[in-house]
């Protein structure tokens, strides 16, 4: 009984492997994808929050948080140098938060947020 025609629980075996390879290059692609998108909003946060920012050569103070789709926020500090002539140059924080639904960004002061110690 060894015919030309393999049994059916040889061919389902035998099309395993290449459902795994479909399914490992499935995953790559979609990793890929989804590490560009991070990747890209973290620099539409950049950008947005640096742009209403108040401060003189505004850069990040570290990553952006990612808060809950219900919220839809993404929080960035914001660190730099006060314009104001009467500051004489000292650095001072902002808090960013991006909208990510609008694009918006909204900037606070946030000296009291970073290494105050004390509420």
């Amino acid at each position: 009984m060894g015919g030309a025609w393999p049994s059916p629980w040889r061919t389902a075996v035998s099309r395993i492997p290449c459902l795994l390879i479909t399914l490992l290059c499935c995953a790559g692609n979609a990793l890929a994808s989804g590490d560009d998108a991070w990747k890209q909003h973290d620099r539409r946060v950049l950008a947005a929050c640096t742009a209403v920012s108040t401060l003189k050569d505004a850069k990040p103070a570290g990553q952006p948080v990612v808060f809950d789709d219900r919220l839809g926020l993404t929080a960035l500090m914001i660190t730099g140098r006060y314009p104001q002539p009467h500051m004489k140059g000292r650095s001072g924080n902002e808090l960013c938060l991006y909208a990510r639904k609008t694009g918006n960004a909204y900037i606070s002061e946030a000296d009291r947020l970073v290494g105050s110690g004390t509420p």
